[in-house]
């Protein structure tokens, strides 16, 4: 099977393609999807019978800056018209589609006290998580099958950009303190689940929304605990925060941001705990200190 994706060199998109491409034949687009004449081109060219959308402005802060500029910025021209001219060319020519999104488009306030379903209504309260949204409904809008699945804190044992855990291990390892916020719920997914959940997704021809996070909800702070825990670090260089002070002025943060995985799991895809997450850096040997 071919693949055409956008946005596979980052963090979450490589290695997708290092776990599955003995199964998979990716066409790598490197093109600028706010181009509709390109990407369009590209994909009505492609053999691939699927087009996999990663590319996306992820930064939240960064996003938020964006957030004056209205739909002339660079998050909505990335994030939503880029989503549009991928989708529509998709579209065009027959292709599945699997937009690839994110757990920032829900508030942090689920109506299920365990966390957000895939059936409930996101209320994105920062623009990095509206313009993902906005995203959402184009693919929703497609006259062809489409995927949209939900990804929430991904990280992964090595790579050139850090993700959360190993920001948190580099700033330990040198011993500088780390402020972890106590009032915000996450569910970090370890990015080698994602890849094996994509495969079970497109091997089973599945349809719809689905959400590929990590099978333990917790906070920053109780994350960064754990890593210290885990590998032996000084736990007292851990210090507790607030959202409203750790982020003030910058983007929101939804209050308990916790999705459930029961869906993908019914399909057989094992989506590792944080600890689970963890225990595959030990075994890789890439922590020492």
């Amino acid at each position: 099977m071919k693949i055409l994706g956008t946005g596979l060199s980052g963090l979450a998109g490589s290695r997708i393609v290092e776990l599955l491409e003995d199964k998979i034949e990716f066409d790598f687009s490197e093109i600028d999807i706010t181009d509709k004449d390109k990407i369009t081109s590209k994909i009505r060219d492609s053999k691939a019978l699927i087009v996999l959308h990663l590319a996306a402005k992820t930064d939240v802060d960064a996003c938020e800056k964006d957030k004056a500029q209205g739909e002339s910025g660079p998050a909505w021209q990335v994030n939503v018209i880029g989503t549009q001219n991928v989708a529509m060319a998709a579209q065009l020519s027959g292709r599945k589609m699997i937009y690839i999104s994110t757990d920032f488009v829900f508030g942090g306030n689920p109506k299920d006290l365990r966390g957000y379903t895939e059936e409930d209504s996101p209320d994105p309260i920062n623009w990095y998580g509206r313009t993902k949204y906005e995203g959402e409904l184009i693919v929703q809008s497609l006259k062809t099958p489409f995927l949209i699945v939900r990804l929430a804190y991904p990280y992964r044992v090595s790579f050139q950009r850090l993700d959360f855990v190993r920001t948190i291990i580099n700033r330990l390892k040198t011993r500088e303190t780390v402020n972890a916020v106590t009032d915000h719920m996450f569910t970090p997914t370890f990015i080698d689940d994602i890849a094996d959940a994509l495969r079970v997704l497109i091997e089973q021809n599945e349809t719809g929304i689905f959400h590929v996070v990590g099978s333990q909800f917790l906070s920053p702070y109780k994350a960064a605990e754990i890593i210290c825990q885990k590998f032996g670090f000084d736990k007292s260089l851990v210090s507790a925060t607030t959202r409203e002070e750790y982020f003030k002025n910058r983007a929101p943060r939804p209050e308990k941001l916790v999705l459930l995985n029961d869906k993908i799991k019914k399909l057989g895809v094992q989506m590792k705990t944080f600890d689970e997450g963890l225990d595959e850096f030990q075994e890789s040997g890439t922590i020492r200190h």
